[in-house]
């Protein structure tokens, strides 16, 4: 399984057993692996936690350009859509 070694010096978040940087086909065995274990039925891959990522950003109420800027997309209605599937960013906006 691999392990977070950043602490110990190493340039790279996830790694082998032996230290090596894990490869893309790794990491994806990785989740399969850990999906099956959690026992989700949906399938998950890796780009799902890119979009995680990004609607926690926008749930956090982080600037849509900053976000487009972080997840590198080049055409902002690409960032949009995190923004637009936030239903409760609009809690307490009116406030009596």
């Amino acid at each position: 399984m691999p392990t977070i070694h950043s602490a110990r010096g190493s340039p790279y978040i996830f790694t082998s057993e032996r230290g090596a940087p894990l490869s893309t086909d790794g990491f994806r065995k990785t989740l399969a692996r850990l999906e099956k274990k959690a026992g989700f039925e949906l399938r998950i891959h890796p780009h799902m936690l890119r979009h995680g990522c990004g609607f926690k950003l926008a749930n956090d109420g982080v600037d849509t350009r900053v976000i487009q800027d972080y997840l590198g997309h080049k055409n902002i209605q690409h960032t949009v859509a995190y923004t637009k599937l936030s239903m409760d960013r609009f809690d307490g906006l009116w406030k009596g």
